[in-house]
Protein backbone atom coordinates (compact mmCIF):
# COMPACT_ATOMS: atom_id res chain seq x y z
CA UNK A 1 0.00 0.00 0.00
CA UNK A 2 1.33 3.42 -1.07
CA UNK A 3 0.33 6.11 1.78
CA UNK A 4 1.45 8.78 -0.62
CA UNK A 5 -1.22 7.63 -3.03
CA UNK A 6 -3.73 8.00 -0.04
CA UNK A 7 -2.29 11.24 0.57
CA UNK A 8 -2.57 12.52 -2.43
CA UNK A 9 -5.77 10.99 -3.69
CA UNK A 10 -7.73 11.84 -0.07
CA UNK A 11 -6.30 15.27 -0.35
CA UNK A 12 -7.41 16.15 -3.65
CA UNK A 13 -11.24 14.84 -2.72
CA UNK A 14 -11.56 16.42 0.60
CA UNK A 15 -9.64 19.81 -0.14
CA UNK A 16 -10.80 19.87 -3.93
CA UNK A 17 -8.04 20.83 -7.21
CA UNK A 18 -4.56 21.78 -6.49
CA UNK A 19 -1.64 22.15 -8.03
CA UNK A 20 1.65 20.07 -6.75
CA UNK A 21 3.34 22.64 -4.91
CA UNK A 22 0.48 23.06 -2.76
CA UNK A 23 -0.19 19.19 -2.11
CA UNK A 24 3.92 19.88 -1.19
CA UNK A 25 3.16 22.87 1.27
CA UNK A 26 -0.21 20.71 2.98
CA UNK A 27 1.97 17.59 3.40
CA UNK A 28 4.63 20.38 4.76
CA UNK A 29 2.03 21.49 7.09
CA UNK A 30 0.38 18.02 8.32
CA UNK A 31 4.06 17.31 8.94
CA UNK A 32 3.53 13.83 7.19
CA UNK A 33 7.30 13.03 7.23
CA UNK A 34 6.56 12.78 10.97
CA UNK A 35 4.14 9.78 10.54
CA UNK A 36 4.05 8.39 7.28
CA UNK A 37 6.79 6.55 4.78
CA UNK A 38 7.38 9.04 2.48
CA UNK A 39 9.15 12.04 2.51
CA UNK A 40 7.25 15.42 1.01
CA UNK A 41 10.05 16.02 -2.30
CA UNK A 42 8.05 12.24 -3.07
CA UNK A 43 5.15 14.22 -4.35
CA UNK A 44 5.41 15.28 -7.64
CA UNK A 45 6.57 11.97 -9.00
CA UNK A 46 3.93 10.04 -7.50
CA UNK A 47 1.56 12.89 -8.92
CA UNK A 48 2.72 12.70 -12.28
CA UNK A 49 2.02 8.96 -11.73
CA UNK A 50 -1.41 9.22 -10.42
CA UNK A 51 -2.01 11.36 -14.03
CA UNK A 52 -0.25 8.72 -16.03
CA UNK A 53 -3.03 6.22 -14.30
CA UNK A 54 -6.13 8.14 -15.22
CA UNK A 55 -6.59 8.62 -10.61
CA UNK A 56 -6.26 12.13 -11.18
CA UNK A 57 -6.78 14.79 -14.22
CA UNK A 58 -5.14 17.68 -15.22
CA UNK A 59 -7.57 20.69 -15.27
CA UNK A 60 -5.71 23.53 -16.42
CA UNK A 61 -2.17 25.56 -15.90
CA UNK A 62 -2.24 28.76 -13.69
CA UNK A 63 0.94 31.64 -13.60
CA UNK A 64 1.22 33.62 -10.45
CA UNK A 65 4.03 36.20 -11.33
CA UNK A 66 7.03 35.53 -12.23
CA UNK A 67 6.48 31.90 -10.91
CA UNK A 68 6.69 29.04 -13.10
CA UNK A 69 3.56 27.58 -14.55
CA UNK A 70 1.72 25.07 -12.56
CA UNK A 71 -0.93 22.38 -13.41
CA UNK A 72 -3.97 22.41 -11.64
CA UNK A 73 -4.82 18.51 -11.27
CA UNK A 74 -8.45 17.34 -9.79
CA UNK A 75 -9.34 13.38 -8.75
CA UNK A 76 -11.31 11.34 -11.19
CA UNK A 77 -14.21 9.24 -10.54
CA UNK A 78 -10.96 6.32 -11.19
CA UNK A 79 -9.41 7.92 -8.63
CA UNK A 80 -12.10 8.36 -6.27
CA UNK A 81 -12.99 4.60 -6.13
CA UNK A 82 -8.71 3.87 -6.02
CA UNK A 83 -8.81 5.92 -2.76
CA UNK A 84 -12.00 4.04 -1.29
CA UNK A 85 -10.09 0.65 -1.92
CA UNK A 86 -6.81 1.71 -0.83
CA UNK A 87 -8.69 3.62 2.73
CA UNK A 88 -10.07 -0.08 2.86
CA UNK A 89 -7.32 -2.01 2.06
CA UNK A 90 -5.00 0.05 4.24
CA UNK A 91 -7.34 0.10 7.34
CA UNK A 92 -8.06 -3.82 7.40
CA UNK A 93 -4.60 -4.90 6.48
CA UNK A 94 -1.98 -4.91 9.56
CA UNK A 95 1.86 -4.13 8.12
CA UNK A 96 4.92 -4.54 10.10
CA UNK A 97 8.00 -4.86 8.10
CA UNK A 98 11.01 -6.34 8.90
CA UNK A 99 13.94 -5.43 10.26
CA UNK A 100 17.16 -5.86 9.14
CA UNK A 101 18.38 -5.91 12.82
CA UNK A 102 16.45 -9.09 13.27
CA UNK A 103 18.86 -11.24 10.61
CA UNK A 104 22.02 -9.75 11.66
CA UNK A 105 21.40 -10.42 15.26
CA UNK A 106 20.25 -14.55 14.00
CA UNK A 107 23.63 -14.79 12.12
CA UNK A 108 26.10 -12.73 14.56
CA UNK A 109 29.73 -13.31 13.55
CA UNK A 110 32.65 -13.65 15.84
CA UNK A 111 33.91 -10.55 14.61
CA UNK A 112 30.97 -8.60 16.72
CA UNK A 113 30.57 -10.52 19.69
CA UNK A 114 32.75 -8.55 21.71
CA UNK A 115 31.05 -5.47 20.70
CA UNK A 116 27.91 -6.48 20.93
CA UNK A 117 27.22 -5.02 24.59
CA UNK A 118 28.10 -1.66 23.19
CA UNK A 119 26.54 -2.01 19.69
CA UNK A 120 23.57 -2.74 21.34
CA UNK A 121 23.73 -0.05 24.39
CA UNK A 122 24.47 2.62 21.34
CA UNK A 123 21.03 1.00 19.00
CA UNK A 124 19.14 1.38 22.46
CA UNK A 125 20.24 4.98 23.11
CA UNK A 126 19.62 5.79 19.82
CA UNK A 127 15.57 4.28 20.08
CA UNK A 128 15.44 6.03 23.51
CA UNK A 129 16.34 9.50 21.76
CA UNK A 130 14.14 9.03 18.79
CA UNK A 131 11.66 7.91 21.24
CA UNK A 132 12.06 11.44 23.53
CA UNK A 133 12.13 13.29 20.57
CA UNK A 134 8.72 11.71 19.10
CA UNK A 135 7.41 12.70 22.57
CA UNK A 136 8.00 16.59 22.55
CA UNK A 137 6.71 16.16 19.08
CA UNK A 138 3.50 14.68 20.32
CA UNK A 139 3.44 17.34 23.02
CA UNK A 140 3.97 20.41 20.49
CA UNK A 141 1.75 19.09 17.90
CA UNK A 142 -1.06 18.34 20.82
CA UNK A 143 -3.29 21.51 20.89
CA UNK A 144 -4.16 21.12 17.21
CA UNK A 145 -4.49 17.56 16.86
CA UNK A 146 -8.11 15.75 16.33
CA UNK A 147 -8.44 12.67 18.19
CA UNK A 148 -7.70 10.47 15.57
CA UNK A 149 -4.27 12.08 14.44
CA UNK A 150 -3.81 12.42 18.04
CA UNK A 151 -4.11 8.05 18.22
CA UNK A 152 -1.76 8.37 14.64
CA UNK A 153 1.27 10.31 16.26
CA UNK A 154 1.02 7.82 19.38
CA UNK A 155 1.07 4.93 17.10
CA UNK A 156 4.89 5.49 16.57
CA UNK A 157 5.29 6.30 20.25
CA UNK A 158 3.77 2.83 21.32
CA UNK A 159 5.57 1.22 19.14
CA UNK A 160 9.02 2.76 19.86
CA UNK A 161 8.52 2.25 23.60
CA UNK A 162 8.02 -2.05 22.87
CA UNK A 163 10.88 -1.50 21.10
CA UNK A 164 13.17 -0.39 24.15
CA UNK A 165 11.36 -3.15 26.18
CA UNK A 166 12.04 -6.18 23.67
CA UNK A 167 15.81 -4.66 23.24
CA UNK A 168 16.15 -4.23 27.01
CA UNK A 169 15.33 -8.13 27.11
CA UNK A 170 18.00 -8.77 24.86
CA UNK A 171 20.55 -6.69 26.87
CA UNK A 172 19.35 -8.66 29.96
CA UNK A 173 19.85 -12.20 27.67
CA UNK A 174 23.38 -10.62 26.54
CA UNK A 175 25.49 -12.95 28.24
CA UNK A 176 23.75 -16.25 27.31
CA UNK A 177 23.49 -15.14 23.46
CA UNK A 178 27.42 -14.65 23.50
CA UNK A 179 27.76 -17.89 25.22
CA UNK A 180 25.87 -19.28 22.81
CA UNK A 181 27.11 -17.88 19.92
CA UNK A 182 30.78 -18.72 20.73
CA UNK A 183 29.65 -22.36 21.55
CA UNK A 184 28.18 -22.36 17.78
CA UNK A 185 31.20 -20.91 16.65
CA UNK A 186 33.61 -23.48 18.38
CA UNK A 187 31.64 -26.23 16.50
Amino acid sequence: MSSIRVFLLGSLAERGPMHGHQLRLLAEREHVAMWTDFGVGAIYGALKRLLAEGLVEALRTEREGARPERQIVAITPAGREALDAMRLETLTTFTMKADPFDLAMARLGPEVLDELPWILSHRRGAIADELAAEQQRVERAEPYLTVAERHVMQHKTHRLTAELAWLDAVLADLPAIVADERTREAD
